[in-house]
């Protein structure tokens, strides 16, 4: 029971945070977007060839871009709280479902490379706080040091000269065989080739910064009074490790990850364009070059809806990790 007390108290919590957040968040990007030089207009009328200052007109007047800034934000707000996220002027769709049709390979891909990361991040660190000071500590930290230098596109177009044009065991790009006609099995196993690549290009700097943190808490956490203790009793070396140490050190682990959810969606930009990934980044990137605000912000806004729940699910987490931690 306490248990959900304290699961209640973070949902409570984070719901009241969550509002004036977003709001925030959303009039921020609004005003930093009218900053911007052009429109959707003007892309169009110049895709068009041709255009004429009653047209260029016509079309502001049609998109609501002649209207004043206050007046389109008031408006803005107004249909958000209707859950309406506008149209798009490049493709003449409503926001929603343009960011619908790609949300799914977005989140596939992040939760994929988070999950990678995570992974073999805590794996990594925990070798290396167990060898600490010998040859398997001392090989991890320099291969974690690599691929925390390592941009991600160039460790994503290093993997596809490799495996995809050298070796040939991967696809180099997409998120399907074009055409292919595959169901089931076949569908699911084809996708999943496609998602090698592009996942463990945006996890390797995750599994650089989560191996070094799981080190560093490991072996703080090893040095507490608790941890004597349970060795005082009796306790097997991988008890000791495994039920004491990594569970404490999990909890600055945890917290990284949940910040660095920020971080996933932005660099998902770069990792899409690179493997030509059918997901947010992409629109994002297509959103800005087309001048087609509408969409951006609608991304904008879901991204910061993203963290936000990310953020709780770590909160929950570590109540249920550590019982000492109590809401506020």
């Amino acid at each position: 029971m306490r248990l959900v007390a304290r699961l209640g108290g973070v949902l409570r919590r984070t719901a009241w945070q969550a509002v004036p957040t977003v709001i925030g968040i959303v009039i921020l990007n609004f005003c930093l977007l009218q900053m911007l030089p052009g429109d959707a207009a003007d892309v169009i009328a110049a895709e068009s060839g041709s255009a004429t200052v009653e047209g260029m007109a016509a079309l502001r007047a049609h998109f609501g871009l002649d209207l004043p800034a206050m007046q389109r934000l008031l408006g803005y707000l107004n249909a958000l709280a209707h859950f309406d996220l506008g149209m798009s002027p490049r493709h003449n769709l409503p926001v929603t479902t343009l960011i619908l049709s790609r949300l799914g390979a977005t989140l596939l891909l992040m939760g994929t490379a988070l999950g990678l990361a995570l992974l073999s991040g805590i794996l990594f660190g925990a070798v290396m706080a167990v060898t600490v000071g010998r040859w398997p500590d001392r090989i991890l930290s320099i291969a974690a040091l690599l691929f925390y230098s390592t941009p991600s596109f160039w460790l994503g177009l290093m993997a596809i000269v490799l495996f995809a044009v050298k070796l040939g065991w991967l696809p180099a790009g997409g998120n399907v065989t074009i055409d292919a006609g595959l169901t089931g099995w076949a569908w699911a196993a084809d996708h999943a080739r496609h998602l090698v690549l592009p996942a463990l290009a945006m996890a390797g700097f995750f599994v650089a910064i989560f191996s070094r943190l799981t080190r560093a808490a490991m072996l703080e956490v090893r040095g507490q009074d608790f941890v004597r203790t349970a060795e005082a009793k009796g306790l097997g070396p991988f008890a000791v490790t495994l039920r004491h140490v990594l569970r404490n050190a999990l909890i600055p682990v945890t917290t990284v990850a949940g910040m660095h959810i920020g971080t996933l969606l932005g660099g998902s930009v770069v990792i899409e364009v690179v493997f030509s990934w059918p997901g947010l980044g992409r629109l994002a990137l297509e959103s800005v070059l087309s001048r087609d605000y509408h969409v951006l912000l609608g991304i904008l806004f879901l991204s910061s809806l993203l963290v936000i729940a990310a953020n709780l699910l770590v909160d929950l987490l570590h109540a249920w990790l550590d019982p000492r931690i109590q809401v506020r």
